[in-house]
């Protein structure tokens, strides 16, 4: 048995079991991978009844922790969300496999034939909050890109995950392939989460997917190189031109399916010119769907409350919305950079030279144009799953699948080609 208490031998055999199976996994071929995500998912369905019973400690857990009914939502697992999971695993499975594939290819007047072809990342280490579907889809993603992965689950879905990874296991053992290729840290201990952020020897990379919080932790103490998923600062921005309709549809959805994900609306910015017209139309409407909304100027209708300067920037992540009017398009433009965080923000207009203008002038990770941002998600852009969304710049951005889960190697062949 392993000595929890000893915190650092412990994260130190997981990074060393995790870096000799990846390995073994970089060359894994695409009919074992497909296999073993196939096996898992099998296995996810049929120890559904364990893994809702699992969910159900963890649901406890959090309500004596006093999470907010957003973050219960998050949480709780039930027979519909575990057929997503299972159709996400699937979906994955059934993807090409990016490993191996050939991104370019030429010929030099030396005689030397140059490919670039993708290649696994090695070590990945997912840190995750609260949603413990989060392992079904970091373990398939990763297993996809021939990575080996040390998932540290949320301490709210500690039961769920572990429930979850066994069916992982499971998938790999039917394939052939090593266990240690996913593996779950098996505490709460957050001395943990310290450890894994310093495992350089171990480590290729660090994905955090969670709350500011948790990524400017992550951000702050790594040692090992991070794929930044920052918060959702969720705008959409009501141009004078939107369609009514439109605009009502669309703006109920980003903000009320589910409040609890980084794709969910937080900021309304709405044209002057339509502020007291389609704008107050919204905000009743919201209003009417149990909104708490925090508004300014001609948005300040009955059931609304006069928002603040700290309502601007701010990721809700529950059943509250900030608004206000605005000038114009380049008004909206400046407030999101002000305001944002380069994860997804939204215009709704008819004019197509303004839509274009938000898109040019924005560097978010996802714009959208007349689409609720609740479709900021992997599975909704084909990958099947994602790790994540990333804000950063640097490697990967926007949601994370497979192929972004690979860098890349130069194969160089000659024919005894020497340099002059």
């Amino acid at each position: 048995m392993k000595d929890f208490d000893n915190i650092p031998a412990l994260m130190a055999d997981l990074g060393k079991r995790a870096k000799e199976s990846s390995r073994a996994l970089a060359f894994a071929s695409a009919e074992q991978k497909h296999a073993a995500l196939i096996a898992a998912s099998e296995s996810a369905w049929n120890n559904r009844a364990q893994i809702i019973e699992a969910n159900q400690k963890d649901l406890e857990f959090g309500r004596n922790k006093g999470l907010s009914p957003a973050m219960m939502d998050r949480l709780m697992l039930d027979e519909a969300r575990i057929q997503g999971m299972v159709d996400g695993l699937r979906t994955v499975a059934e993807q090409a496999d990016p490993v191996g594939e050939v991104l370019t290819e030429w010929d030099m007047p030396s005689g030397l034939n140059i490919q670039r072809v993708r290649t696994p990342l090695g070590v990945i280490g997912v840190i995750y909050e609260s949603r413990p579907n989060v392992t079904a889809d970091a373990g398939a993603l990763c297993l996809k890109s021939g990575n080996a992965v040390i998932l540290r689950g949320g301490s709210e879905s500690f039961h769920s995950s572990a429930a979850i990874h066994a069916c992982l296991v499971e998938g790999l053992k039917a394939a052939n392939l090593p266990e240690d290729a996913i593996q779950l840290v098996p505490t709460r201990d957050r001395a943990a989460v310290q450890e894994l952020l310093t495992l350089t020897d171990y480590v290729d990379v660090i994905v955090p997917r969670g709350g500011k919080g948790l990524v400017g932790l992550v951000q702050r103490e790594a040692r090992v190189p991070v794929f930044a998923h920052l918060e959702g600062i969720v705008h959409i921005y009501i141009d004078k031109a939107a369609n009514p309709q439109k605009t009502l549809d669309v703006v109920l959805n980003a903000k009320t399916r589910r409040t609890g994900i980084c794709g969910a609306a937080e900021c309304l910015l709405v044209h002057q010119d339509v502020a007291e017209t389609l704008g107050r139309d919204v905000i009743e409407a919201l209003v009417a769907a149990g909104v708490e909304i925090h508004a300014e100027g001609a948005l300040s209708v009955d059931g609304t409350i006069a928002a603040t300067g700290d309502d601007w920037g701010k990721e809700f992540l529950d059943s509250i919305i900030a608004a206000k009017p605005i000038a114009d398009v380049d008004a909206a433009i400046a407030h999101i950079q002000q305001f944002g965080s380069n994860h997804t923000d939204c215009i709704m207009t008819e004019d197509a030279s303004t839509a274009t203008r938000f898109f040019e002038r924005l560097d978010s990770a996802i714009l959208m144009h007349n689409a609720s941002t609740q479709f900021a998600d992997g599975g909704e852009f084909g990958m099947g799953a994602e790790i994540g969304i990333a804000t950063g710049k640097m490697h990967a951005r926007g949601p994370v699948g497979a192929a972004q889960l690979t860098s890349f190697k130069y194969l160089v062949r000659g024919n005894g080609t020497t340099r002059a």
